[in-house]
């Protein structure tokens, strides 16, 4: 029996200026349901969840909760600006002071923390407990997966599975839409269709909604060009696209799968140098029992360790595990950037390599996005050896061209993870490494890039903790399986969870922290130390009471130069503050690897 809605909008129209961005919107939700909200790259989906969370009120038409409703907001770059610990920001507008501390224990997080000293995924992890604290009838979250890992995703999931109110969900993560969602909400053309199943069926009843409105067009003697179906959606194209795309992967997952068994019979233990024909003349990255640990005070973290393994051209791997495992140190060992402490790594030296890596520090500030993407000047650039229009291939990464000319500075995070994506793309290359692309990317980009991938013809190596994405561009993983051991699996995240016990369940230990043997000359009995030593502790202190006032500066030179009219007001100032920007920004990273170095040594300390 259905159940009575909790949220209804009837009539909702809203605009902000020019055409409309909804017209005649209506919509139920009831208590159970849990919504995908889908959409084009600007069709409103954000506007739309602060609708109803209230945040903004419709120019047009009535938002109806029943009354005594409580709505939570989990938004996709939430305010701690205000709130010197973690619990005033998660408490905040609750009465219940216990549930709020309760759900960051849960989470793993320290009530008393300052939350501007957190790493991305904790933030990520307070702003979903401070969601769950409210006890909310109605459960908005934006991007909700953004910086949490795998374990931490699944972890996510299985909280909303039994969540029982209602939730409306915006996530560029497929995998985990289609793990949680009751039906998608389509928002096309100012409007909300409904879909009847989960994200997971979500393609099929799409292409059915496009077909019948197809029908309904030739009935009226009107052709529905192409151009307009991708604008609304193009999801028929889209899907013989992805059934190519996949096609192509499982092909290549063969081909990697041959070309691996006949590696292993043509080694039967014998020298890698020595396998399976003309392995020599493709290989990419040869490495041989590497290890490596960073030693830091009285602990010992480990990478890995006796790791040997050979990348082959057009292999493409993909680097999983939890955050803090060692990824990205692994991934600059494979490339020769950071020495190992025993074997050795070599890479070819014929290689071209295209790194996007996790920081996205290759953009510079003062630059337009035409000079980033055409630093030699004019209005043409190579990619992938074949020559494009600027502006063209700019609209492949959904730049309008009244953006070409801005500066890289006035870029929020997600256009930036765009920009720095396309220069990647374009340079010519035979190994291209990916270090986490798809963070703030939306599904259009995330379909472009995987279409790129599947006519990619070099190596790959990707770092990403998005499992849908994994799967339809990897043939191998390589997974952690602790003390420094990594086991390579065939196909993408779905095989690795298959042929790795407990690898979907169990949150995998990051890299290996040990506490030092001493040496026995030295060795006398003493209890082992349950504290920081008074310079750790020191700086810590300090560190606390710089970085907010580091980031608040940043924010509010962020807010300066975004201003489109800064620059031509005074372009010398511009610089002078893009250049103040960059160095600050380089400051923040540097402080908050320090302080996440001496926290860490805390929290082993203190057990």
């Amino acid at each position: 029996m259905a159940r009575p809605p909790l949220l209804t909008l009837s009539g909702i129209e809203l605009g902000f200026g020019g055409k409309p961005l909804f017209e005649g919107v209506e919509l139920a939700i009831s208590k159970g349901e849990r919504a995908a909200l889908v959409g084009r790259n600007g069709a409103g989906k954000s506007t739309l969840m602060k609708l109803v969370a209230g945040m903004i009120d419709p120019d047009e038409g009535d938002v109806w909760m029943q009354p005594g409703s409580v709505v939570a907001f989990v938004a996709q770059e939430p305010d701690f600006s205000r709130h010197a610990t973690l619990l005033d920001f998660t408490a905040q507008g609750i009465e219940n002071v216990h549930r709020a501390e309760a759900e960051l224990t849960e989470a793993g997080l320290d009530p008393g923390a300052d939350p501007m000293t957190l790493s991305g995924g904790q933030q990520r992890r307070a702003a979903i407990a401070r969601g769950f604290a409210h006890d909310p009838d109605i459960l908005l979250m934006d991007e909700p997966t953004n910086h949490l890992d795998i374990h931490a995703i699944e972890r996510l999931e299985g909280r909303l599975n039994g969540f029982r109110g209602a939730v409306l969900i915006v996530s560029h993560d497929r995998r985990f839409l289609e793990r949680v969602s009751t039906n998608s909400l389509w928002l096309r053309q100012g409007k909300v269709l409904k879909s009847p199943t989960g994200y997971a069926d979500f393609e099929d009843w799409a292409e059915k909604v496009e077909e019948e409105e197809a029908k309904a067009l030739a009935r009226l003697q009107t052709q529905l060009k192409d151009e307009k179906r991708w604008l609304a959606r193009g999801v028929t194209a889209r899907r013989k696209r992805n059934q190519g795309r996949l096609e192509r992967l499982r092909e290549m997952r063969r081909e990697h799968a041959e070309r691996r068994a006949a590696l292993l019979g043509a080694r039967a233990g014998a020298d890698l140098s020595a396998a399976a024909g003309d392995s020599q003349s493709r290989k990419v990255i040869e490495a041989r029992h590497v290890s490596k640990a960073f030693e830091r005070d009285d602990e010992t973290i480990t990478i890995c360790r006796d790791l040997t393994m050979l990348v082959l051209r057009g292999d493409r791997i993909g680097l999983v595990g939890p955050n803090g495992v060692g990824k990205t140190t692994l991934l600059r060992l494979l490339l020769g950037e950071t020495q190992a402490d025993e074997g050795r790594v070599k890479v070819s030296k014929a290689v071209r390599i295209a790194y996007l890596d996790q920081t996205r520090e290759s953009l510079r500030p003062k630059d337009t996005l035409w000079e980033t993407l055409a630093p030699n000047g004019g209005d043409t650039i190579m990619v992938q050896g074949r020559p494009r229009h600027v502006a063209g291939y700019a609209k492949q990464f959904l730049f309008d061209p009244n953006q070409l000319h801005q500066p890289v500075a006035a870029l929020s995070g997600g256009e930036r993870n765009r920009l720095t994506l396309a220069v990647a793309l374009a340079e010519a290359s035979d190994l291209l490494v990916l270090d986490e692309p798809t963070n703030d990317l939306d599904m259009q980009t995330l379909d472009m890039l995987e279409d790129m991938l599947a006519n990619y013809e070099g190596t790959l190596l990707l770092v990403s903790h998005d499992r849908a994405f994994l799967d339809a561009t990897v043939t191998s993983c390589l997974v952690p399986r602790g003390n420094g051991e990594w086991v390579q699996t065939a196909g993408g995240w779905s095989d690795a969870v298959e042929q790795v016990p407990g690898l979907g369940e169990a949150r995998e230990k990051p890299a290996q922290k040990s506490v030092k043997t001493p040496k026995p000359a030295r060795a006398k009995p003493s209890s082992p130390a349950r504290k920081l030593s008074f310079k750790d502790a020191h700086r810590l202190k300090e560190l606390d009471s710089q970085l907010p006032a580091l980031r608040a500066k940043i924010s509010e030179l962020e807010a300066e130069i975004s201003d489109p009219d800064a620059y031509a007001r005074d372009p010398a100032e511009f610089n002078a503050k893009a250049e103040e920007l960059d160095r600050l920004r380089d400051s923040l990273s540097a402080m908050e690897d320090e302080w996440l170095e001496i926290e860490e040594r805390r929290e082993m300390l203190e057990g």
